[in-house]
């Protein structure tokens, strides 16, 4: 199944607390790795610097609660389930094809 996982920058603190946390975020993350029955087929920061997207494919739902549990001091995450489009416009046709056929 796929996600998209979007993250944000979290507000507070004065200019040395950001950017104190800035840098122990860089330390953490570049100690990090994805878990290994994901993969990340798109990973994109935002170009104003406060957070950023990733598709990620996996089997295992739990595994897409790795990134929030080992990132949430620094930003608030949100996680959308989603199928690929041309899925997506099937499965709306039928909707309309269904409610067309009731009186």
């Amino acid at each position: 199944m796929k996600f998209v996982v979007a993250w944000k920058a979290r507000g507070g603190g004065s200019s040395a607390d950001i950017e104190a946390g800035a840098e122990r975020n860089l330390k953490v993350f570049a100690g990090w790795a994805p878990p290994a029955d994901s993969q990340f087929v798109q990973f994109v920061t935002r170009l104003d610097g406060e957070g950023g997207f990733a598709v990620v494919e996996t089997d295992n739902p739990l595994s897409i609660l790795d990134g929030p549990a080992k990132f949430s001091p620094w930003f608030e995450f949100s996680v959308y389930p989603v199928v690929d489009i041309m899925d997506g416009i099937g499965v709306a046709s039928a909707g309309i094809e269904f409610r067309q056929g009731i009186a």
